[in-house]
């Protein structure tokens, strides 16, 4: 299953970066090409000290319009932007903007303070996204109306189309689109990274542990009703996993990486696999000659974002976007 032990030198890359590929398609499916128009509307808009507020829906499929927040700087033309992932919490894209729930997880508002465009979208089952009748996460309904498809593949291509709404407006620098997550968002952070290379920095908070490491990979399939991969329901029980986060990782580069981990978190196991997770990574990133572009940062702070696990975050995308 480790299929970067294959890789002896940058020749090798190539060849086995396809086979990671289409062993990842072939667990969360064939992800879609861009070929939706966005239509992005604006729905309202409130100022504030330092950056404007923006409601906005667009189009992720023929069907559907996700809400988001976009928070613009004030200042200069051109801007460089962060796309924000919320946790696994019901009011989704409102925590990113600082109206619900945990303060040091309003990544949107944050960043813009900073200096960023951010854009701040509903994950589908969460915010604005909920099914009638189901708690927030419960992907019941998603899998009715959509058998073929596993969640992973649906938030991917929601995302992809997240970059595409930032990059139509005319006052982000599109050369410079970066994206941070917490826990479910990191997870959607790292995909992203790994299946877009418009992705030009990542930080990704307490949203991964080693499957193949992990004292319970069963939540890769389902965790408490969110079902995020029905095809891995067979490799959990064979425990032959047909890629690990090293490989999801690897797949991004030579974008930079940063994976914040918390040593004592109370919802991942086992997360000081990370540090091999990134170790492993590491070599196809020193291949592309860009060797110092992911690194893993650890906390004793729990399952949250700590004051210095922000502080790195704010440093690497300063840094890389």
């Amino acid at each position: 299953m480790n299929e970067l032990s294959k890789v002896k030198s940058l020749g090798d890359w190539p060849k086995v970066r396809r086979g990671i590929e289409s062993a990842v398609t072939s667990v969360i499916g064939k992800i879609p090409s861009n070929g939706i128009e966005l239509q992005v509307k604006t729905v309202d808009e409130m100022e504030f000290p330092g950056y404007i507020r923006r409601r906005v829906n667009y189009f992720v499929d023929d069907w559907t319009r996700v809400s988001a927040w976009v928070f613009v700087p004030e200042g200069k033309e051109e801007f460089p932007a962060v796309l924000c992932f919320h946790g696994r919490h019901r009011w989704g894209k409102d925590e990113a903007a600082g109206l619900e729930g945990d303060s040091t997880l309003a990544f949107a508002k944050h960043f813009a303070q900073r200096g960023y465009v951010t854009l701040a979208p509903d994950c589908i089952t969460a915010g604005e996204r909920i099914s009638g009748g189901l708690d927030a996460f419960d992907t019941t309904s998603f899998y009715k109306d959509n058998p073929k498809l596993s969640l992973v593949g649906k938030m991917l291509a929601d995302h992809m189309r997240g970059i595409d709404a930032l990059m139509e407006l005319p006052y982000v620098d599109s050369a410079r689109i970066g994206v941070i997550g917490h826990d479910i968002g990191a997870y959607n952070a790292l995909f992203l990274a790994a299946f877009d290379e418009r992705v030009r920095g990542c930080v990704a908070s307490c949203g991964i542990t080693s499957i193949q490491e992990d004292k319970n990979p069963e939540r890769w399939v389902e965790d408490e009703g969110l079902v995020l991969c029905p095809k891995l329901s067979e490799a959990v029980k064979n425990n032959k996993f047909p890629f690990d986060w090293d490989q999801i990782i690897a797949l991004a580069a030579p974008s930079p990486i940063l994976l914040i981990t918390a040593l004592n978190d109370d919802v991942l196991s086992n997360t000081k696999s990370c540090e091999a997770v990134v170790k492993r990574a590491r070599k196809v990133y020193k291949f592309l000659g860009a060797q110092d572009a992911v690194e893993n940062f650890t906390h004793r702070d729990g399952h949250t974002m700590s004051a210095d696990a922000m502080e790195v975050a704010d440093e690497w995308l300063e840094r890389w976007v």
